[in-house]
């Protein structure tokens, strides 16, 4: 399952009818400054997986097995995993639903997963069906990562490369610059079809990265639960200098154009100024391979952002 999937289903919110009737909009991201692709750090493989036939769903498991130069035995991916180096690998899922019958067909002998991957009755299918599947740790933060690729690379019996990865994504993530623009950022999660219009606090997953590019979030620093319901009030009181979100999430309310008539979001500096950054659903919490250069991308778009 996605992470996308996994907010949803965290905060449902129901606000004006004013700010429903904005869903189905013409999209116009014109005036979002776009982060749709990220190039992944990888490594040469020196070792050979035990696993031959690899259905990867856990998020961001397909990234990390290509990463570590063993694409070649991934057979299926969830419909989250987007990197372009996948596109040869089969989506296996019905939207972010496990489609037991799919993957047994496949005959994988892995298939990994994560604690939001389901529905749990599809994973049962697949132990009667007598498929090993691993349950790998999520990772919200830049320091869940190692434990991330170290479980996978795990997983499929190569550790020196999950060592090997981890060695150089920490050294690509040193190398990183902050923004010189120490603005204030809040990250919005949004889904106008289902009426979700959340602002991320404390381990939204974003304030990691917003942290990382040494920039301020405001949200994580006022709101202790990863994500509060988007209120005029909160918006007034945080009034940030850039708006964070989903590329999938400004479409759903028809652009910038739309995002700056939901209630409270026109008060604020970042609207005025029309400061909005836009980046893929798939990126964005991936906390993977992609991750160091989604880092060094955020931290030029905050730049141009506050010029």
């Amino acid at each position: 399952m996605s992470k996308t999937r996994k907010v949803a289903t965290l905060f449902v919110v129901t606000i004006t009818s004013a700010a429903l009737s904005l869903t189905g909009c013409s999209t116009d991201n014109s005036k979002a400054i776009e982060i749709s692709s990220a190039r992944a750090t990888t490594i040469k493989n020196s070792e050979s997986p035990v696993a031959e036939k690899v259905v990867a769903l856990a998020n961001g498991a397909g990234e990390i097995i290509s990463a570590m130069g063993f694409k070649s035995i991934l057979i299926g991916r969830d419909i989250a995993s987007t990197d372009v180096d996948l596109k040869s690998v089969p989506i296996v899922t019905s939207g972010h639903q496990v489609v037991a019958e799919k993957i047994i067909a496949l005959t994988p002998d892995l298939v990994i997963v994560d604690k939001s991957t389901g529905p749990q009755s599809a994973l049962d299918a697949l132990a009667v069906a007598g498929i090993r599947v691993v349950i790998t740790p999520e990772a919200w933060t830049l320091g869940d990562m190692p434990a991330k690729v170290g479980a996978i690379a795990d997983a499929i019996g190569v550790p020196a490369s999950g060592a090997a990865l981890n060695t150089a994504l920490n050294s690509s993530l040193e190398k990183l610059k902050e923004s010189p623009e120490k603005s204030r950022v809040i990250f919005l999660y949004l889904r106008g079809g289902s009426s979700i219009y959340l602002i991320g606090g404390k381990g939204s997953g974003a304030d990691s990265l917003i942290s990382a590019v040494g920039a301020f979030d405001v949200g994580a620093a006022t709101l202790t639960n990863p994500f509060s319901a988007m209120t005029s009030e909160l918006l007034a009181s945080l009034n940030p200098d850039v708006l964070l979100v989903m590329s999938k999430g400004l479409q759903s309310v028809g652009g910038v154009s739309g995002l700056v008539q939901l209630p409270g979001i026109a008060q604020t500096a970042a609207a005025k100024n029309r400061r909005v950054i836009a980046v893929d659903d798939s990126l964005l919490l991936s906390f993977g391979p992609r991750t160091p250069d989604l880092i060094e991308q955020l931290s030029v778009a905050m730049a141009k952002a506050m010029k």
